[in-house]
């Protein structure tokens, strides 16, 4: 016979489940909520429950279970009596103002994709602050759908978790902290298991930036807790850094290959890709980000000085890099990887075209794309190159005759003692130089042809020329209608601003601007391009639009001018300090993916011998050498018009950084202007899109002869920061 204490419980879950019965609908729970001026916090503290958790309720992700199912519905129904849905035909009354709760970037449109999963429910977004570290629940699901700054846009429901999540382990239990508050609990137990799990449940990745890419894999970051409950190691050894991964006979690797999971080339290192064969024409791959091995790099996705990524609450950090994944791509490794890798998604060298014979479909090459691994041309090529091998004497420097040196400005020169009678010297620093540089720039998309005997010179091939500009005489050039005295300013044909002297290679903008200057050119041999293409335009707008939308989000928009935009930028970094972090690693992408066209040897191999990045097809540091003869010959171009418009000339240029001799402490101090208080057109003008110019430091005068005194006449310009955390260019 029952007790009275067992019935009591029969009852109460009698109770319960007709409590189940009375929840009302996901939406209106929020209406309630919202109605009430209620945030999910304190909801989720009043019924001891996680706030994603009731972010989930309100979507109809899940449902509450007991004994918060009853607390829940009671609340409900206080609620429904206190704000009773209006009428259909009368507008619903504006919702208290609630605290943000949490942030979601938005999603990139989601390419056309076969053999979707079967859609799940999509849900709203949830905002708050940094959730509090969760009780955890089984099978806890999604909290909240991405949304776009402009619309909501359609969510992927193959990804409708988000590019990637941050693993995470507290009192045990493993939670995988996703875009927009969403926390999913983890039921692996072993690395092979947590591979399946997320390509089996966790429904994470991105969709194709173009109809003809690949998606992207899903990214798991491994936080410290999570190596441990794993069985890694917190810190590699000495060893192990060197090697940059774990040794193959170590445990956890053991088992990824006992669970029939496959890794590539470079092992089980910071950046680790475990993949089973693909189904078909799915591939079932997961990217491994270990963020205590020094995955995410502090000089490029965090502040260098002082990090943040390594005690940054999970919730925080994968907002962090699912904004990146969302304004960019989802990251690859470094962000000059990532940058490169970039290129390529939106530009696929391949596209699926139908055989009219078979109706079967093939691969078939794009016509705006890189689609093979070329030859190279000696004069283009690092001194390590294994086609050098024999040229040169081991130790021999080549001379600008025998190799291509396009590479950015660093120069310097001493004050005139007019400019002396100068207070201040004032540093301007070019937007996403490279990026811009890129911008409608053509480029080769396939393999060099020899020119040889004095061929024609012809601006619209990209490729490398030799060719004889020492009698090109800046001296006295003359810009619109006025005298430069380019004494004053560097030859605009060499990285050290030295006059050439003689024959030497140039990437072709470089010649074309000789020739825009009025100068004749008479080529001694070319190596060339015959398809060509404007490759970098769409890599250029991603990440432009990444850059000004990112500094948007900070108060640096592209509305400001003058001084309003000189101050919102100098607060910008304190407005949002991860919106900042965001800035450093959209800067970083675009500068480490140019270098990356032709990435040096490592000391992977000995001197001559081939090394891995050779076997990529976008190894091509003609590309290289073209942008950076871009960026170099633009900048000199508005040091021209700016000298010809105020007869102003700076004194030191390092990268995209210009020191000018200023009477007051401000670019509006020395930046020329119309009389109706315009830019002077063709000079610098300040502002945020790439390409434009804001203010870098000031220093006086008195010090920058003092550091000549002491150290002679050395370029002062990436000295000269008032953040001094800013990098060398950008």
């Amino acid at each position: 016979m029952s007790t009275e204490n067992e019935l009591f419980s029969a009852v109460d879950a009698l109770l319960e489940q007709v409590a189940q019965d009375d929840l009302p609908e996901p939406a209106e729970r929020k209406r309630l909520r919202e109605a009430a001026g209620l945030s999910q916090a304190q909801i989720a503290t009043a019924l001891d429950a996680r706030r994603e958790a009731v972010g989930n309720w309100e979507t109809g992700r899940t449902e509450p279970r007991p004994p918060k199912r009853a607390a829940y519905a009671r609340l409900l129904e206080g609620l429904a009596a206190r704000f009773p849905a209006p009428a259909p035909d009368v507008p619903a009354a504006a919702p208290a103002p609630v605290a943000p709760e949490a942030f979601t970037g938005p999603a990139p449109e989601p390419a056309p994709a076969a053999a979707a999963p079967p859609s799940r429910p999509k849900a709203e977004a949830s905002t708050t602050t940094r959730p509090a570290p969760p009780s955890r629940r089984p099978g806890a699901k999604k909290a909240a759908a991405k949304k776009t700054t402009a619309s909501a846009a359609a969510v992927d429901p193959r990804f409708e978790n988000g590019p990637l999540a941050v693993i995470d382990c507290q009192d045990g239990q493993v939670s995988a902290y996703c875009v927009g508050g969403l926390v999913l609990d983890v039921p692996a137990k072993s690395i092979a298991a947590l591979v399946d799990w997320t390509l089996s449940e966790a429904r994470l990745g991105q969709a194709r930036l173009h109809r003809n890419g690949r998606d992207a894999d899903p990214i798991l970051v491994l936080t410290a807790s999570a190596l441990e409950r794993y069985g890694l190691p917190v810190a590699l050894s000495e060893q192990e850094r060197h090697a940059g991964r774990l040794p193959s006979g170590h445990k956890v690797v053991k088992q990824v290959e006992r669970a029939g999971l496959k890794m590539s080339r470079r092992g089980f290192g910071p950046w680790a890709r475990v993949y089973r064969d693909p189904e078909g024409s799915r591939r079932r791959c997961v990217q491994l980000c270990v963020l205590p091995w020094n995955a995410l790099d502090a000089r490029e996705w965090d502040k260098r000085d002082d990090p943040r990524l390594p005690t940054m609450h999970p919730a925080d950090l994968v907002q962090y890099l699912g904004l990146y994944a969302a304004r960019v791509i989802t990251p690859r490794g470094s962000t000059a990887t990532t940058g490169l890798e970039l290129m390529t998604a939106l530009r696929p060298p391949t596209r699926a075209e139908k055989d009219p014979a078979t109706g079967e479909f093939k691969p078939a090459f794009n016509d705006d794309a890189i689609t093979a691994k070329y030859d190279v041309v000696p004069c283009e090529v690092p001194d390590e190159h294994p086609i050098l091998k024999g040229r040169f004497a081991r130790h021999h420097l080549r001379t600008p005759a025998e190799m291509l040196m396009e590479e950015p400005y660093d120069w310097c020169r001493p004050l005139t003692d007019e400019e002396c009678a100068n207070p201040y010297l004032v540093v301007i620093d070019i937007n996403m130089s490279f990026a811009a540089a890129a911008n409608g720039l053509v480029v080769g998309l396939n393999g060099p042809t020899h020119l040889e005997n004095n061929p024609r010179f012809d601006p619209a091939l990209p490729g490398s020329w030799l060719v004889d500009l020492s009698h090109v005489d800046l001296s006295r050039a003359r810009v619109n209608g006025r005298t430069v005295d380019g004494s004053r300013l560097p030859s605009p044909f060499t990285p050290k601003g030295d006059h050439p002297e003689g024959p030497a290679w140039y990437a072709t903008p470089t010649v074309a601007y000789a020739v825009e200057l009025g100068f004749d050119v008479a080529p001694v041999e070319a190596y060339v391009r015959t398809k060509t293409g404007r490759y970098l335009d769409s890599w250029y707008k991603r990440l432009r639009d990444a850059y000004v939308e990112t500094m948007a989000d900070m108060g640096v928009t592209t509305d400001l001018q003058g001084e309003e935009f000189l101050d919102a930028m100098a607060r910008r970094k304190q407005v949002d300090p991860t919106m900042a972090l965001l800035e450093t690693a959209i800067k970083a992408t675009a500068k480490g993916a140019i270098g990356k066209l032709r990435q040096r040897s490592r000391g992977q191999v000995p001197y001559y011998e081939p090394y891995p990045a050779l076997d990529r097809w976008t190894w091509r540091p003609d590309i290289r050498a073209a942008v950076l003869a871009s960026q170099r010959t633009g900048l000199h171009r508005k040091l021209m018009k700016t000298a010809a418009a105020a007869d102003l000339y700076p004194v030191a240029i390092g990268t995209d950084a210009i020191v000018y001799p200023s009477p007051g402490p401000s670019p509006l101090d020395v930046l020329p202007t119309t009389p109706e208080g315009k830019p002077a057109p063709g000079t610098f003008r300040l502002g945020v899109s790439p390409g434009m110019v804001k203010h870098q430091g000031t220093q006086t005068v008195l010090w920058a002869e003092a550091q000549f005194e002491e150290r002679g006449v050395f370029n002062i310009s990436n000295l000269i920061k008032t953040d001094q955390s800013a990098g060398e260019g950008e």
